[in-house]
Protein backbone atom coordinates (compact mmCIF):
# COMPACT_ATOMS: atom_id res chain seq x y z
CA UNK A 1 0.00 0.00 0.00
CA UNK A 2 1.12 3.56 -0.65
CA UNK A 3 1.06 6.07 2.22
CA UNK A 4 1.70 9.79 1.75
CA UNK A 5 3.53 12.12 4.12
CA UNK A 6 1.38 14.79 5.74
CA UNK A 7 4.46 17.00 5.69
CA UNK A 8 7.36 17.35 3.33
CA UNK A 9 8.19 15.76 0.99
CA UNK A 10 4.59 16.12 -0.19
CA UNK A 11 4.58 13.84 -3.24
CA UNK A 12 6.81 10.97 -2.08
CA UNK A 13 4.85 7.79 -1.23
CA UNK A 14 6.03 5.28 1.43
CA UNK A 15 6.19 1.67 0.28
CA UNK A 16 5.06 -0.63 3.14
CA UNK A 17 6.57 -4.13 2.71
CA UNK A 18 4.19 -6.72 1.31
CA UNK A 19 2.40 -8.79 3.95
CA UNK A 20 2.69 -6.10 6.65
CA UNK A 21 -0.47 -5.78 8.77
CA UNK A 22 -0.91 -2.51 10.66
CA UNK A 23 -3.80 -0.91 12.47
CA UNK A 24 -4.27 2.87 11.96
CA UNK A 25 -2.36 3.77 15.15
CA UNK A 26 0.61 1.60 14.19
CA UNK A 27 0.57 3.02 10.67
CA UNK A 28 0.73 6.58 12.01
CA UNK A 29 3.54 5.62 14.35
CA UNK A 30 5.44 4.01 11.51
CA UNK A 31 5.18 7.13 9.38
CA UNK A 32 5.88 9.67 12.12
CA UNK A 33 8.46 7.76 14.15
CA UNK A 34 10.07 5.80 11.35
CA UNK A 35 9.37 2.48 13.04
CA UNK A 36 9.31 0.70 9.67
CA UNK A 37 12.07 0.58 7.13
CA UNK A 38 10.47 2.36 4.21
CA UNK A 39 11.66 3.39 0.80
CA UNK A 40 10.62 6.66 -0.79
CA UNK A 41 9.74 6.41 -4.46
CA UNK A 42 9.21 9.37 -6.75
CA UNK A 43 6.28 8.88 -9.09
CA UNK A 44 7.16 9.26 -12.79
CA UNK A 45 5.92 12.43 -14.47
CA UNK A 46 5.00 12.78 -18.14
CA UNK A 47 5.70 16.08 -19.85
CA UNK A 48 3.55 16.53 -22.95
CA UNK A 49 3.04 19.44 -25.33
CA UNK A 50 -0.56 20.28 -26.29
CA UNK A 51 -1.62 20.98 -29.88
CA UNK A 52 -4.88 21.60 -31.73
CA UNK A 53 -5.71 20.05 -35.12
CA UNK A 54 -8.64 20.88 -37.37
CA UNK A 55 -10.92 18.93 -39.68
CA UNK A 56 -12.74 21.51 -41.83
CA UNK A 57 -15.37 20.04 -44.16
CA UNK A 58 -17.20 21.69 -47.04
CA UNK A 59 -18.94 20.63 -50.24
CA UNK A 60 -17.52 21.81 -53.55
CA UNK A 61 -19.15 20.78 -56.81
CA UNK A 62 -21.31 18.28 -54.90
CA UNK A 63 -18.20 16.54 -53.50
CA UNK A 64 -17.13 16.41 -49.87
CA UNK A 65 -13.81 18.20 -49.38
CA UNK A 66 -11.46 18.58 -46.42
CA UNK A 67 -8.97 21.38 -45.82
CA UNK A 68 -5.38 20.12 -45.97
CA UNK A 69 -1.99 21.82 -45.91
CA UNK A 70 1.36 20.84 -47.38
CA UNK A 71 3.89 20.83 -44.57
CA UNK A 72 6.69 23.33 -45.13
CA UNK A 73 9.07 21.94 -42.50
CA UNK A 74 10.16 18.68 -40.90
CA UNK A 75 8.91 16.26 -39.85
CA UNK A 76 7.01 15.08 -42.93
CA UNK A 77 8.01 18.07 -45.01
CA UNK A 78 6.10 18.08 -48.31
CA UNK A 79 3.36 15.72 -47.11
CA UNK A 80 -0.32 16.56 -46.67
CA UNK A 81 -1.57 17.19 -43.14
CA UNK A 82 -4.51 18.62 -41.28
CA UNK A 83 -4.03 22.26 -40.27
CA UNK A 84 -3.02 22.79 -36.64
CA UNK A 85 -0.22 23.68 -34.28
CA UNK A 86 1.12 24.09 -30.76
CA UNK A 87 -0.68 25.92 -27.97
CA UNK A 88 1.07 29.20 -27.15
CA UNK A 89 1.40 30.70 -23.65
CA UNK A 90 -1.87 32.26 -22.57
CA UNK A 91 -3.94 30.45 -25.21
CA UNK A 92 -6.80 28.02 -24.77
CA UNK A 93 -7.15 25.09 -27.14
CA UNK A 94 -9.98 26.97 -28.85
CA UNK A 95 -7.75 30.03 -29.28
CA UNK A 96 -5.03 27.89 -30.83
CA UNK A 97 -7.46 26.20 -33.23
CA UNK A 98 -8.80 29.52 -34.45
CA UNK A 99 -5.36 31.10 -34.82
CA UNK A 100 -3.89 28.13 -36.68
CA UNK A 101 -6.85 27.99 -39.05
CA UNK A 102 -6.38 31.62 -40.01
CA UNK A 103 -2.59 31.43 -40.23
CA UNK A 104 -2.44 28.25 -42.29
CA UNK A 105 -5.40 28.80 -44.62
CA UNK A 106 -6.45 32.46 -44.54
CA UNK A 107 -10.00 31.51 -43.46
CA UNK A 108 -11.77 33.69 -40.92
CA UNK A 109 -12.03 31.41 -37.89
CA UNK A 110 -14.60 33.68 -36.22
CA UNK A 111 -17.15 32.67 -38.89
CA UNK A 112 -16.67 28.92 -38.44
CA UNK A 113 -18.23 27.19 -35.42
CA UNK A 114 -15.49 24.86 -34.17
CA UNK A 115 -16.64 21.77 -32.28
CA UNK A 116 -14.22 19.85 -30.07
CA UNK A 117 -14.34 16.19 -31.11
CA UNK A 118 -11.59 14.03 -29.60
CA UNK A 119 -8.12 14.00 -28.02
CA UNK A 120 -5.29 11.80 -29.35
CA UNK A 121 -2.47 10.94 -26.96
CA UNK A 122 -0.64 7.82 -28.18
CA UNK A 123 3.02 8.19 -27.09
CA UNK A 124 4.50 7.55 -30.54
CA UNK A 125 2.06 9.62 -32.61
CA UNK A 126 4.58 12.42 -33.26
CA UNK A 127 8.34 11.92 -33.85
CA UNK A 128 9.10 15.26 -32.16
CA UNK A 129 8.18 13.92 -28.71
CA UNK A 130 5.17 13.41 -26.46
CA UNK A 131 2.53 15.57 -28.11
CA UNK A 132 -1.16 15.38 -27.25
CA UNK A 133 -3.59 16.88 -29.77
CA UNK A 134 -7.24 17.86 -29.52
CA UNK A 135 -9.22 17.79 -32.75
CA UNK A 136 -11.82 20.36 -33.75
CA UNK A 137 -14.47 19.93 -36.45
CA UNK A 138 -16.12 22.65 -38.53
CA UNK A 139 -18.72 22.30 -41.29
CA UNK A 140 -19.63 25.13 -43.65
CA UNK A 141 -20.97 25.60 -47.20
CA UNK A 142 -19.02 26.83 -50.21
CA UNK A 143 -15.92 27.93 -48.32
CA UNK A 144 -13.54 30.09 -50.40
CA UNK A 145 -10.14 29.24 -51.80
CA UNK A 146 -7.39 29.06 -49.20
CA UNK A 147 -3.72 30.05 -49.00
CA UNK A 148 -0.84 28.55 -47.03
CA UNK A 149 1.08 30.30 -44.28
CA UNK A 150 3.45 29.86 -41.28
CA UNK A 151 4.72 26.24 -41.43
CA UNK A 152 2.34 25.30 -44.28
CA UNK A 153 3.79 25.89 -47.72
CA UNK A 154 0.36 25.48 -49.34
CA UNK A 155 -3.25 24.91 -48.32
CA UNK A 156 -6.03 23.54 -50.47
CA UNK A 157 -9.37 21.78 -50.52
CA UNK A 158 -8.97 18.07 -51.24
CA UNK A 159 -11.79 15.72 -52.16
CA UNK A 160 -12.20 12.93 -49.63
CA UNK A 161 -11.68 9.53 -51.22
CA UNK A 162 -10.41 6.16 -50.04
CA UNK A 163 -6.71 6.61 -50.85
CA UNK A 164 -6.44 10.05 -49.27
CA UNK A 165 -5.60 8.81 -45.79
CA UNK A 166 -2.42 7.04 -46.90
CA UNK A 167 -0.97 10.38 -48.03
CA UNK A 168 -1.32 12.12 -44.67
CA UNK A 169 1.42 12.88 -42.14
CA UNK A 170 1.49 11.87 -38.45
CA UNK A 171 -1.65 9.96 -37.41
CA UNK A 172 -3.88 12.26 -39.45
CA UNK A 173 -5.33 9.35 -41.43
CA UNK A 174 -6.88 7.98 -38.24
CA UNK A 175 -7.99 11.45 -37.17
CA UNK A 176 -9.61 12.19 -40.54
CA UNK A 177 -11.61 8.97 -40.80
CA UNK A 178 -12.76 9.01 -37.18
CA UNK A 179 -13.81 12.65 -37.38
CA UNK A 180 -15.60 12.03 -40.68
CA UNK A 181 -17.53 9.18 -39.06
CA UNK A 182 -18.41 11.56 -36.23
CA UNK A 183 -19.74 14.05 -38.81
CA UNK A 184 -21.77 11.29 -40.49
CA UNK A 185 -23.39 10.41 -37.18
CA UNK A 186 -24.17 14.07 -36.56
CA UNK A 187 -26.16 14.12 -39.81
CA UNK A 188 -28.24 11.22 -38.51
CA UNK A 189 -29.26 12.77 -35.21
CA UNK A 190 -28.94 16.55 -35.64
CA UNK A 191 -29.84 19.24 -38.17
CA UNK A 192 -26.20 20.04 -38.89
CA UNK A 193 -26.59 19.00 -42.55
CA UNK A 194 -28.18 22.39 -43.16
CA UNK A 195 -24.85 23.96 -42.17
CA UNK A 196 -23.49 22.73 -45.52
CA UNK A 197 -26.25 24.61 -47.35
CA UNK A 198 -26.64 28.32 -48.16
CA UNK A 199 -29.14 30.43 -46.20
CA UNK A 200 -31.96 29.31 -48.51
CA UNK A 201 -31.85 25.93 -50.22
CA UNK A 202 -33.97 23.25 -51.86
CA UNK A 203 -34.62 19.79 -50.49
CA UNK A 204 -32.67 18.44 -53.45
CA UNK A 205 -29.62 20.45 -52.36
CA UNK A 206 -30.01 19.17 -48.80
CA UNK A 207 -30.18 15.61 -50.13
CA UNK A 208 -26.93 16.19 -52.02
CA UNK A 209 -25.29 17.08 -48.69
CA UNK A 210 -26.35 13.78 -47.15
CA UNK A 211 -25.20 11.87 -50.23
CA UNK A 212 -21.80 13.61 -50.27
CA UNK A 213 -21.08 13.15 -46.56
CA UNK A 214 -22.45 9.61 -46.31
CA UNK A 215 -20.97 8.59 -49.66
CA UNK A 216 -24.17 6.87 -50.85
CA UNK A 217 -27.16 7.66 -53.08
CA UNK A 218 -30.59 8.29 -51.53
CA UNK A 219 -34.09 7.85 -52.88
CA UNK A 220 -35.37 11.39 -53.59
CA UNK A 221 -39.02 10.63 -52.73
CA UNK A 222 -38.21 8.89 -49.44
CA UNK A 223 -35.79 11.65 -48.46
CA UNK A 224 -38.34 14.37 -49.27
CA UNK A 225 -40.96 12.61 -47.17
CA UNK A 226 -38.67 12.14 -44.16
CA UNK A 227 -37.36 15.71 -44.22
CA UNK A 228 -40.80 17.27 -44.53
CA UNK A 229 -42.09 14.98 -41.79
CA UNK A 230 -39.42 15.95 -39.25
CA UNK A 231 -40.79 18.78 -37.11
CA UNK A 232 -38.61 21.88 -36.93
CA UNK A 233 -36.00 20.67 -39.43
CA UNK A 234 -36.96 23.04 -42.27
CA UNK A 235 -38.97 26.22 -42.61
CA UNK A 236 -40.74 26.89 -45.90
CA UNK A 237 -39.84 30.39 -47.13
CA UNK A 238 -42.81 30.52 -49.49
CA UNK A 239 -40.49 31.22 -52.40
CA UNK A 240 -39.37 29.08 -55.30
CA UNK A 241 -36.24 28.86 -57.41
CA UNK A 242 -37.24 29.49 -61.01
CA UNK A 243 -33.90 30.10 -62.74
CA UNK A 244 -33.26 26.39 -63.26
CA UNK A 245 -34.99 24.36 -66.01
CA UNK A 246 -37.93 22.22 -65.04
CA UNK A 247 -40.48 22.61 -62.28
CA UNK A 248 -39.69 25.45 -59.83
CA UNK A 249 -38.24 24.08 -56.57
CA UNK A 250 -39.45 25.23 -53.17
CA UNK A 251 -36.93 27.10 -51.05
CA UNK A 252 -36.37 26.36 -47.36
CA UNK A 253 -34.20 27.61 -44.53
CA UNK A 254 -32.94 25.87 -41.42
CA UNK A 255 -35.61 25.46 -38.76
CA UNK A 256 -35.32 25.85 -34.98
CA UNK A 257 -34.80 22.14 -34.24
CA UNK A 258 -31.31 20.97 -33.21
CA UNK A 259 -32.08 17.27 -32.77
CA UNK A 260 -33.74 15.07 -35.39
CA UNK A 261 -36.55 12.87 -34.13
CA UNK A 262 -36.97 10.38 -35.59
CA UNK A 263 -33.33 10.29 -36.70
CA UNK A 264 -32.27 10.20 -40.37
CA UNK A 265 -30.42 6.89 -40.24
CA UNK A 266 -28.18 5.81 -43.08
CA UNK A 267 -29.82 3.12 -45.25
CA UNK A 268 -27.19 0.57 -44.21
CA UNK A 269 -28.38 1.02 -40.62
CA UNK A 270 -32.05 0.58 -41.44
Amino acid sequence: MAVYFAERPIDLPIQVPAGTILNPRELVAAVVEGGLRVQTVRRPRVAALPTADLVILTIREQRLNVLLVVRGKEPYRGLLALPGGFVRPGESLEDTAGRELTEESGLDSSKLPLQQVHTYSMPERDPRGRIVTTVFLAIAPNLPEVTGGTDASRADWVEIEESLGTRLAFDHEQILWQTLEHARRLLEYTTIAAAFCPKEFTIGELRQVYEAVWGIGLNPQNFHRKVRGTEGFLVDTGRKRTKQPGRPAELFRRGPAQILYPPMLRPSQG
